[in-house]
């Protein structure tokens, strides 16, 4: 239980498809938790901001506000340059939220919120220069270094997910190709279901998950929990997608020689599955396999709260 003397703060991670909130003690703690769909227009996304804030003020004494949006944000964590499924366009959010909730505000990447949580309160809590991975739809990361987050010149830093991994690979998003987000990732995990289901037909054509992708409603979650069940073509995808993995972890060892690296976001549920081999392969692709020591792995420990508690926490400092 919070102490008395403690501050209250409230976290938002705001998501493409769900507003999610909590309030936190100062040890980390969620006291109750929200969420409600995403707004798509700047007025209703600020008005549910403030509605949730005061709904929560009605039983607790809120000191702060944290809010971890998936977008890019200018190095003083001040304004909203792009989001790209949220209406915010070089915006200055930080005021805008100070001028109507009366309270001092935090933003923040939604992936260095959820690394700080793990930071302060999760698997990192031990250690000094690391990395923390999000694999979810895509993969966000953060890099802290000495215990702080490293942002980069421009506030952007760093895109792991864009590491081109396959010359002329799958499209991504971003505007490139063969990117390691579309090879490691949830959307991945489909992707690459796809894939092998219509390429090699003979072997996957009985299997569950086939069967299951003529519904369309196939997601990462669905995939891993074939994998899982024992299902031939989910555990293809597995591989696949730990080997990619692989080659992206070790690419980070090489040029940042971390001590750490966490792996968390929705697809970590399932960790069970692929961090072991990760793990094991990373030990012969690093560069120096065998003569140096190499990164340990962990999941992340706060699950889908995590970038709730690292803003809220970033909040009340």
């Amino acid at each position: 239980m919070p102490h008395a003397l403690d501050p209250i703060t409230v976290g938002f991670d705001i998501g493409g498809t769900n507003l999610k909130a909590g309030v936190v003690s100062a040890q980390g703690e969620v006291l109750e938790h929200t969420y409600v769909p995403t707004p798509r227009t700047e007025q209703a996304l600020e008005e549910a901001l403030c509605a949730i804030v005061q709904e929560f003020g009605s039983r607790h004494e809120i000191a702060a506000v944290g809010v971890a949006i998936a977008g890019f944000l200018d190095p003083h964590c001040e304004i909203v340059r792009f989001a790209p499924h949220l209406p915010w366009r070089d915006a200055p959010v930080r005021d805008i939220l100070h001028q109507r909730l009366g309270l001092p505000v935090r933003i923040e990447h939604d992936a260095n919120s959820a690394a700080w949580g793990e930071l302060r309160f999760g698997a990192g809590r031990d250690a000094r220069d690391w990395v923390y991975f999000a694999l979810g739809t895509g993969i966000g990361a953060t890099l802290v270094i000495d215990g702080e987050i490293y942002r980069g010149a421009f506030g952007t830093a760093p895109e792991f997910g864009h590491l081109p991994v396959v010359a002329g690979g799958r499209e991504c998003p971003c505007g490139k190709r063969g990117c390691l987000e579309r090879y490691a990732s949830g959307t991945a995990l489909v992707t690459t279901a796809q894939e092998l289901a219509t390429s090699k037909p003979e072997r996957f054509r009985a299997t569950q998950l086939a069967a299951a992708l003529d519904t369309g409603e196939v997601t990462g979650k669905t995939v891993m929990n074939a994998a899982a069940a024992g299902d031939e073509l989910g555990k293809a995808v597995v591989a696949d997608f730990t080997h990619w993995l692989n080659v992206g972890l070790a690419m980070v060892a090489d040029v940042l020689d971390p001590e750490l690296i966490v792996v968390g976001g929705g697809v970590s549920k399932s960790a069970s599955l692929f961090l072991p081999q990760v793990a094991e392969g990373m030990s012969t692709h690093i560069v120096g396999a065998g003569f140096r020591p190499q990164p340990r792995l962990a999941s992340a420990e706060l699950g889908s709260m995590a970038g709730i508690i690292g803003v809220a926490d970033l909040a009340r400092t």
